[in-house]
């Protein structure tokens, strides 16, 4: 008679691994996102083609690839991280770059006439971004933000492959001591689903706040 009580917190501490790498690697996506995202825009070459090489080259090469030079290749030059640092490092740098498109397009997505009224106002380029453009543009991105986020918690099972003990490295080790495929998969498979799930939800509300509270703003 297999104990499934005791794979089950297994499962679960996995879950938690899981939790880990997505909140962490999200806001590290954020941040490159916006980073790179308003550099693709500024004033300055060398902050463009910094910000588009970046983009270019975390959306053309593979997470797997990623993941295995910063946890592999790192330690070469000097730099050797534990395998949750390395999965969020790869994880934010890779959803990053795809995040880095959407702040780009959103802020475009402002007409040029609300540029044009705060430089008749005689707003700083910073006092523009800050108090005009970004809290229009933020409702634009939050969709795209929220599947980004569920991309990376789909991604996160990559990081299995350096031993790192999420979801899907718990259930291998549970398939593998019990010889039981369905249950270990199917309970992960729903546990997925509800992270991705709560994802949704909040984004949702988020959005919908953000959108009543630039509505207000208007009025």
């Amino acid at each position: 008679m297999i104990d499934w009580s005791g794979y089950l917190s297994l499962i679960l501490e996995g879950a938690l691994v899981t939790l880990q790498l997505t909140i962490m690697g999200s806001a590290l996506a954020l941040v490159m996102a916006f980073l790179a995202g308003l550099g693709r825009l500024s004033r300055f070459f060398i902050v463009r083609a910094l910000a588009t090489t970046y983009i270019e080259f975390f959306r053309g090469t593979s997470i797997f690839v990623q993941l295995f030079w910063v946890y592999f290749v790192l330690p070469f030059a000097g730099l050797t991280l534990t395998p949750l640092q390395a999965g969020v490092l790869a994880l934010g740098l890779n959803v990053g770059a795809y995040g880095a498109e959407v702040v780009r397009g959103a802020v475009k997505a402002i007409g040029r006439e609300q540029g044009e009224a705060c430089i008749a106002l005689n707003l700083s380029r910073y006092q523009r971004l800050r108090h005009v453009i970004l809290p229009q543009a933020l409702p634009l991105m939050l969709p795209t933000f929220c599947n980004n986020a569920i991309e990376l918690l789909k991604g996160t099972a990559v990081v299995s492959l350096i031993s790192l003990t999420d979801l899907t490295f718990q259930a291998q080790v549970v398939r593998a001591q019990t010889g039981n495929t369905l249950v270990p998969f199917t309970t992960i498979l729903i546990l997925y689903f509800v992270m991705a799930w709560a994802i949704s939800t909040a984004m949702r509300w988020l959005e919908r706040r953000m959108t009543r509270s630039l509505d207000g703003v208007r009025t």
